[in-house]
């Protein structure tokens, strides 16, 4: 894999400092391809649970159901993806998962307009595009280090971050607006288009990809997902970040699930004012990607971590005190500082990760720690709609906030409490967690 700090137009110079890496033409496609993939996903994020409400009448068990299904591949496809797209190349199969997610989407609209959408056509698209995104994320991972070097991940990483995040921001007030003036459904069709979008920006990509080199011994399936297990499982930085993506994932999806629900039925705002709270809260992801680069590089990346999960998560207490009128703004300081904190921890940890794992096992690495995180997420969407239709929808925020606020104390307990930065390249340890993986092989 060449990765490269040249400008096309300028070979042999680094990119300047006024653009970073965004100099780089493949780079800028890449980031291009991506915000606007983000922003359609964005869309569906809030569309969905919308045409769930207002066209099907759902109740908020069937809008945590759709929401897990997007995440259930994680769970379903995630372990052996990882360790098959360590032997193919990395961007065909990412046009591909982008043209699947396509043809998912657009067949709701047509469904809609003739009246004949039901839940399960909901949950069957969601789990298309979530398969599809399983690959795809596991592939992209990968697809950072072909067009960039080690030198450049971090700042990479912060400015792909601060497109997501901007995209969070942008998306639910679109998906809001559209659904006030033509019906949430509307938002499938721009979503639908921002993945052709993506393809494209792929598709033109330059730098080479060689495809894998095989094994002279082809090694198992099993085996190498056991591998991947064994790698995670054993490494003292890896561990514990991945058993803390684990538990704020099921937490922060456990109260989304609901919050839609939420603010229409128990606070009473329209969707249009759904859209724009969501959007004031979101701002905090991009004010984190903004600040990710100069904060670790201030702070260090082990101790800045850290610190900011420790002083951003507990606000996540402020979201179930909203109320109608002046208790709004609970809302948004809330969401504010929770994506402040969860920006800054996706730049710092995807960095790591990139820099940190050996090539050949990234795509395991990727996988095996994605699956792990991505797998509490359908938990946590399932568990905030049953805790809303049981207890109350204000009631269920409560619960799953609470086990947002105190998530940071996991990584307090790990190796990176003693240290500043987190370690540059993997160097090989006594095996600390080893016997649970035994039965594996």
């Amino acid at each position: 894999m060449n990765a490269t700090n040249e400008t096309p137009d300028r070979p042999g110079k680094r990119s300047g400092k006024r653009w970073g890496v965004l100099a780089q033409r493949d780079f800028r496609l890449l980031w291009t391809g991506e915000t606007v993939s983000g922003l359609g996903n964005s869309i569906t994020a809030v569309a969905l649970p919308l045409i769930a409400v207002e066209e099907l009448d759902a109740d908020s068990t069937a809008v945590g159901l759709l929401a897990a299904a997007v995440w259930l591949p994680w769970l379903l496809i995630g372990l052996p993806v990882g360790a098959w797209v360590d032997r193919i190349r990395k961007r065909p199969l990412m046009i591909a998962c982008d043209l699947v997610s396509v043809v998912a989407l657009a067949s709701i609209p047509p469904a809609a307009w003739f009246d004949a959408l039901t839940l399960q056509h909901l949950v069957v698209a969601a789990l298309l595009c979530g398969a599809a995104a399983v690959c795809f994320d596991t592939a992209y991972h990968s697809c950072i280090r072909i067009v960039l070097d080690g030198r450049d991940l971090l700042e990479g990483n912060a400015k792909l971050q601060g497109s997501a995040a901007a995209t969070r921001v942008a998306g639910p007030g679109a998906a809001g607006l559209l659904a006030q003036a033509f019906g949430a459904v509307a938002g499938l069709v721009v979503d639908a288009v921002t993945f052709l979008v993506s393809a494209v920006c792929l598709k033109r990509i330059r730098a080479g990809e060689p495809h894998p080199v095989p094994d002279e011994e082809p090694t198992p399936l099993r085996r190498q997902i056991a591998e991947g297990l064994r790698f995670v499982a054993r490494d003292r930085y890896l561990r514990p970040m991945v058993t803390w993506g684990a538990v704020i994932n099921m937490a922060l999806m456990g109260y989304q699930a609901v919050q839609v629900v939420f603010l229409v039925r128990t606070v009473g705002l329209n969707p249009a004012s759904v859209g724009l709270l969501l959007t004031l809260g979101s701002i905090g992801g991009i004010v984190g990607a903004l600040i990710a680069t100069r904060f670790t590089r201030r702070f260090g990346t082990a101790r800045g971590l850290l610190f900011l999960q420790a002083v951003t998560t507990p606000f996540a207490l402020l979201l179930p005190m909203t109320t109608a009128g002046p208790g709004l703004p609970l809302f948004a300081v809330g969401g504010f500082l929770v994506g402040l904190g969860i920006s800054v921890a996706n730049v710092v940890v995807g960095s790591f990760r990139q820099a940190y794992c050996p090539p050949r096992m990234l795509g395991r690495v990727v996988a095996t720690a994605m699956m792990i995180n991505h797998s509490t997420i359908p938990l946590g969407s399932l568990l905030g709609g049953l805790l809303g239709d049981a207890v109350g929808y204000r009631p269920a925020m409560w619960i799953m906030t609470g086990l947002v606020a105190p998530s940071w104390l996991i990584l307090a307990m790990s190796p990176m409490r003693r240290e500043r930065e987190l370690p540059r390249a993997y160097e090989p340890e006594p095996a600390a967690a080893e016997g649970w993986l035994k039965a594996v092989d």
